[in-house]
């Protein structure tokens, strides 16, 4: 729009001169300074990615122009984007890359297919530019679903009516007021107003229930038929064609939820860091143990790592326990909380006592001897004790305090989930006889030093221990000789810096899987461990 309105200005104000426009065109100037003014502006305002691509693709239409060149819109459209890849090739991993391509190419196949109104009555042809406007959005609505499900595994039910308002208030009010105040300091403030009803309006249609309708992540050759059928779509063929082409989205929109088979349980260690987040399937439930750390301010692994997960797995957890109360176990609760309003919270006394975490009341305690079933697989609370007399007068501690789950399958596999528990807790569950071979075993505080005792490693000889840790973390977890007490047991041991997200299922207690080596990447640099 800002080179639109550049190059509209610099060629009126060049049309007054005759001597400059013998000296060079008025059309080939506006075209230079509309192309130039908008990189300028680009550079003025962030010099973001999608900026550069907008700059890119302009200077590509300005230089077919400029030489006289009348190409198709197609042709067009493919030279436009193999520029962009040229300067950025590492534009390909990018979603907002093929979101605007896509959208582009949809536009200018709507203009290229729509009608020309001759009407020169101002309400019909205001009422044409409504219409366009409608057919423009629903077009690449339709378009860009079948996209959306494919990189992020929802689709956005309210976007096309949010499209219809946005756009033409942005375009029309709000970006020129704030052009303008870079010569009135004024209209920023008028810009910011303009700006308030939007952002309500906008609030309110994504706090509608029904407003992103989330679908498991399926197979790639279903997302491509989905991508192929909303393409169809909208191509201009036969409506019976269309409808015919739309049964090629149905295997993407109906993609089953994976599920544990009856008495077994799946879990999936997520990569989230320094910090604890475990997911537990079983046959028709789900849960979360622990909910990542807090990264910053704004971010955590609840919003960054596991609701995105949960969405692209098709998953919807029914209980969400925290062992306790450390940023690093807690820092994704309450978003995951806020997602899922009727999950049911579980937690250590920390838990339950912390003013921060109080958005997630109620909190049911977790105490030692609490135990229920879901499809044949057995969940146990082995700790803590009720009462303080466990303690033997020590002050308590958050760490001291971690709920440890037991899960035991219907043919027997054993997993322990231990959160940060410590020498004496490890003592004391020792004590109990409740130490007993184990398949699979989240190694206490992360590899500390304070934990894994030689009794507690002997008395365990895990098959897999897995350490959820950071990479390069500032602990230095795990510490080297806690690491060489699980080997000397013949323990595989599963670090996360170098495994990534861990999977493994009861049915195959053998069998683990790192998602860093079943799916590497290229920017991948940790040492597969």
């Amino acid at each position: 729009m800002f080179s639109w309105v550049a190059a509209l200005l610099v060629g009126r104000l060049w049309r007054i001169s005759a001597t400059a426009c013998r000296w060079l065109p008025a059309p080939r100037v506006a075209l230079l300074a509309g192309v130039l003014l908008a990189a300028a502006y680009a550079l003025f305002s962030g010099w973001g990615l999608p900026a550069q691509r907008t700059v890119c693709m302009l200077a590509v239409v300005a230089l077919l122009q400029w030489l006289g060149v009348r190409w198709p819109w197609p042709c067009v459209w493919l030279l436009a984007l193999a520029v962009v890849l040229v300067a950025d090739p590492w534009a390909l991993w990018q979603a907002g890359f093929w979101l605007s391509f896509v959208a582009v190419g949809v536009l200018l196949a709507a203009d290229a297919g729509a009608a020309c109104a001759d009407d020169e009555r101002p309400v019909r042809r205001f009422l044409s530019k409504l219409h366009a406007l409608w057919r423009e959005q629903w077009l690449i609505s339709l378009a860009l679903a079948p996209l959306g499900l494919l990189l992020f595994g929802q689709v956005s039910i309210v976007g096309l009516l949010a499209n219809l308002v946005a756009i033409p208030w942005v375009t029309l009010v709000v970006t020129p007021l704030a052009l303008l105040a870079a010569l009135v300091p004024m209209a920023a403030t008028c810009a910011a107003l303009a700006m308030l009803p939007l952002m309500d309006l906008l609030q309110w249609l994504a706090q509608l229930p029904w407003a992103v309708w989330t679908l498991p992540q399926p197979a790639w050759w279903a997302s491509m038929l989905a991508v192929a059928a909303g393409l169809l779509l909208i191509a201009p063929l036969p409506w019976r064609l269309r409808l015919v082409s739309a049964g090629l989205a149905m295997p993407a929109l109906w993609w089953p939820a994976h599920w544990a088979k009856w008495g077994e349980f799946e879990l999936l260690a997520a990569d989230i860091g320094q910090g604890n987040a475990v997911i537990i399937s079983t046959a028709a439930h789900r849960m979360l143990y622990d909910a990542g750390p807090q990264y910053s301010r704004n971010s955590d692994a609840g919003e960054r790592v596991l609701l995105p997960l949960f969405a692209a797995q098709g998953m919807r957890p029914d209980v969400m326990m925290l062992s306790h109360r450390d940023l690093d176990h807690t820092g994704g609760a309450l978003a995951v909380k806020a997602a899922l309003p009727g999950l049911t919270v579980m937690g250590s006394r920390s838990v339950v006592d912390d003013p921060q975490l109080a958005g997630l009341a109620p909190v049911q305690p977790c105490t030692q001897g609490l135990h229920w079933q879901w499809e044949g697989v057995d969940f146990e609370v082995l700790h803590p004790p009720s009462g303080e007399d466990w303690l033997k007068g020590r002050k308590f501690r958050p760490n001291f305090g971690s709920c440890v789950l037991r899960i035991r399958s219907a043919t027997g596999r054993v997993a322990w989930l231990t959160g940060d528990i410590e020498a004496a807790q490890e003592q004391l569950l020792l004590q109990s006889g409740l130490l007993e071979p184990l398949d699979w075993l989240l190694v206490p505080h992360h590899g500390s030093k304070t934990s894994s005792t030689p009794a507690w490693v002997q008395g365990l000889k895990p098959r897999w221990a897995v350490v959820q840790a950071g990479y390069l973390n500032r602990f230095g977890h795990p510490v080297p000789e806690v690491s060489q007490r699980y080997l000397a047991v013949g323990s595989q041991l599963v670090l996360q810096d170098g495994c990534g997200a861990a999977s493994w299922s009861s049915a195959k207690p053998l069998d683990l899987q790192c998602e860093r080596q079943a799916q590497p990447r290229y920017w991948d640099v940790h040492k597969m461990r």
